[in-house]
């Protein structure tokens, strides 16, 4: 017995612009540009890090950034729109690269964002 594939959902203006948004904020965040990336962001928002490390800015996630690492990029390989009833969410993943502050270079570490 033959499956038939699964059906991809027709790619919208809302799907779409939910889509740029998050790359628009993300690129503000790997320039860093917390300022810019804050104007993406509503007043109440809630970053989570990974270990549960919470932030209410993202000026916050730079500054955390800056103790960790020398620099860091993150390579976009996907974004995701699921749209909802009431709340849209989008996933970008891809992997991270950058440098460690004492100058050693790393790549390829994989991340998932997760946005509402």
């Amino acid at each position: 017995m033959s499956q038939s594939p699964a059906a991809l959902a027709p790619v919208t203006d809302e799907t779409a612009q939910a889509a740029d948004l998050v790359e628009r904020f993300l690129v503000a965040s790997m320039v860093p540009d917390p300022e810019t990336a804050g104007t993406f962001m509503s007043a109440d928002v809630a970053i989570t890090f990974t270990g549960g490390r919470k932030f209410k800015h993202p000026r916050d996630a730079t500054a955390f950034n800056a103790m960790r690492y020398k620099w860091v990029k993150k390579k976009m390989e996907r974004t995701d729109v699921s749209p909802g009833n009431g709340e849209t969410i989008v996933y970008n993943t891809g992997t991270l690269y950058g440098e460690w502050h004492d100058g050693t270079p790393f790549e390829g570490n994989r991340y998932v964002d997760r946005f509402v």
